[in-house]
């Protein structure tokens, strides 16, 4: 078994093992390749432009990390077509249909985001252009193997003419519609050829044969070979496709989110919720779900005070069955000295009335964080973005103080995780202020925390989220509050969105997290903005194209009739902002 994943860059550890194989590969499978083409993979990667190509790695490996096979595709921004690098299996995983799943991922990519379709280099199947019979055997094997797909030479030009007289097997241009039917015009096709060859090219070929091969286009549209090896179209690729196939986003959902039902006071933060979202978002085929692995509580203390993480597994194993306390005593007057008994201790350590303890309350946010940290480490294992679909949520959840139906911050727990490989900013775009991250990170500097909610006048937690709370000490000008009025349309959350992103591009951040509420969205029963599922698409759009790798954490939501909806908006705008970024 396998999987086929993009390589977004050469940064991360594991993508550098990663791509140390890809090297191998090539080494491996394509003998004449300059050894300076191979070294300036990790490049490519990390600098896309400075070649004029955009480079796309995708890869094919197992659970043990062993790289079955690759496809490196380039993307020219300004002309609007792919042309596909290299496409290889591994020497030990040739014939296993390594090479057919890599380019079908390669199609679908490319379907997305080139309007001049896909372009490659092929070996000439013909006795006349190829004189040893071995070659042009497995030449003839790889251009049936892309006729499957809908693939052929472009045929009436002159690119396949020898570089110098005494050249062998120069390649066809073959070009793949990507199952749109449309052919190139001779105008884009020259400017596509000189592109070609201008830039993988330019140091071996003279600008009298880039004008000779580029002068040859005369068909208007171009014309392609007819099918040699393939009379009818193979059924396998008429089956339904997913609509973003070549983005996977890693789904983290709370196992165990369900234990954590309160029925008393109209507790709207219920187990429905969850798998409300999770119908819906499971419909755009986007997502590949991976099981919550365990973490030790050091990473919960590392955010939040060891007492307060004491007191709450304590008073929580306590608490009759089916049973839950609530906070009725708040030591303003004298914090240092806690209550001694654990139900009027709750007060203590809370910031509301209405947040239950419960005897799974502990357990259920346990899991929550353990979901935002097996999140993060999908990041750190390459992907591109990751959601933990998580509930009780978190982001109220202060250094020692709960609330807000938040008992532990799991997007805190997991951005001092990441901490370790780079700078993190958190974006908040629940409706409520997000507190428990401000708190938590007020005087740092390497966490860059931003909340986007209703005013503090009127919205919960009313304490926190005034525009003049910037940090303090060396956190001072790294924490950002946007507090919006009562009514705001979607046209008006867009511009502050713009703004808080700028400020996110401005301070180069290794990941985004960002704190997602849906109760952002009209009508919903603890907010009082105007958001569609349209505005939360566009929204999510404007995410995705800052690029970076993201971690998505579930925070409110409670409208349950539109709450899958509006979820599948916004990752679907989050997918399309993403794949245009890259």
């Amino acid at each position: 078994m396998f999987r086929i994943r993009r390589v977004y860059d050469a940064i991360l550890p594991i993508n550098n093992e990663v791509i140390r194989q890809v090297q191998q590969i090539l080494k491996a499978q394509f003998n004449g390749i300059p050894e300076e083409d191979i070294i300036k993979l990790p490049e490519n990667l990390n600098n896309p432009l400075k070649y004029k190509f955009r480079s796309m790695l995708f890869v094919a490996d197992d659970i043990k990390g062993h790289i079955k096979g690759f496809a490196l595709l380039l993307y020219a921004p300004d002309l609007r077509f792919c042309y596909l690098d290299f496409i290889s299996a591994a020497v030990s995983a040739t014939g296993r249909g390594v090479g057919g799943a890599l380019y079908s991922q390669v199609r679908e990519f490319s379907r997305q985001i080139a309007q001049e379709g896909l372009y490659f280099e092929c070996l000439p199947d013909d006795p006349g252009l190829c004189r040893d019979k071995n070659i042009l055997k497995q030449n003839a094997i790889r251009l049936k193997f892309y006729e499957r797909f809908g693939a052929r030479p472009i045929i009436n030009t002159a690119y396949e003419t020898p570089l110098t007289p005494d050249s062998d097997c120069p390649p066809y241009l073959v070009y793949d519609d990507l199952d749109t039917g449309k052919l190139p015009g001779k105008k884009s096709l020259k400017n596509i050829m000189r592109a070609i060859l201008e830039r993988k090219y330019g140091d071996v070929c003279p600008e009298k044969y880039v004008k000779l091969v580029v002068d040859s286009v005369k068909d208007d549209p171009v014309k392609l070979r007819e099918p040699k090896y393939i009379k009818k179209r193979s059924a396998e690729n008429d089956s339904m496709k997913k609509q973003f196939p070549s983005l996977e986003i890693s789904l983290v959902v709370n196992d165990r989110h369900d234990i954590h039902h309160v029925h008393d006071r109209g507790y709207v933060e219920a187990p429905v919720r969850v798998n409300s979202i999770l119908k819906e978002i499971e419909r755009t085929g986007l997502f590949r779900k991976i099981r919550p692995r365990n973490y030790p509580m050091k990473y919960i203390t590392a955010v939040h005070d060891s007492g307060f993480v004491r007191y709450l597994e304590k008073v929580c194993r306590n608490v009759p069955a089916k049973k839950s306390i609530y906070p009725y005593v708040f030591p303003i007057r004298n914090a240092a000295r806690p209550p001694v008994e654990l139900p009027v201790r709750a007060g203590y350590y809370c910031i509301d009335t209405f947040t239950p303890l419960n005897q799974d309350a502990f357990h259920a946010a346990k899991r929550s964080v353990d979901c935002a940290l097996t999140a993060a480490d999908e990041l750190l294992q390459g992907a591109p973005i990751a959601y933990a679909l998580v509930r009780p949520p978190g982001h109220h959840a202060e250094k020692k103080a709960f609330g807000g139906f938040c008992y532990f911050n799991s997007a805190a727990v997991a951005a001092q995780y990441l901490c370790w490989f780079g700078k993190i900013a958190i974006l908040d775009i629940d409706y409520h202020h997000g507190n428990g991250a401000q708190n938590i990170f007020y005087e740092r500097s390497d966490v860059l925390t931003i909340s986007i909610h209703g005013h503090p006048r009127f919205a919960y937690p009313y304490f926190s989220g005034f525009s003049d709370e910037t940090g303090r000490g060396e956190g001072t000008g790294y924490n950002i509050n946007y507090p919006l009025p009562e009514q705001v349309t979607g046209e008006v959350y867009r511009k502050v969105l713009n703004k808080a992103i700028k400020s996110i591009e401005k301070f180069k951040p290794r990941f985004l997290l960002v704190t997602l509420g849906l109760d952002t969205a009209k009508g919903d029963p603890t907010g009082t903005w105007d958001l569609t599922a349209r505005d939360l698409e566009m929204n999510g759009r404007l995410i995705g194209l800052t690029g970076l790798p993201l971690l998505i954490v579930q925070e409110g939501g409670y409208r349950v009739r539109k709450l899958g909806i509006n979820a599948r908006s916004f990752f679907t705008g989050l997918a399309k902002g993403f794949m245009e970024s890259h």
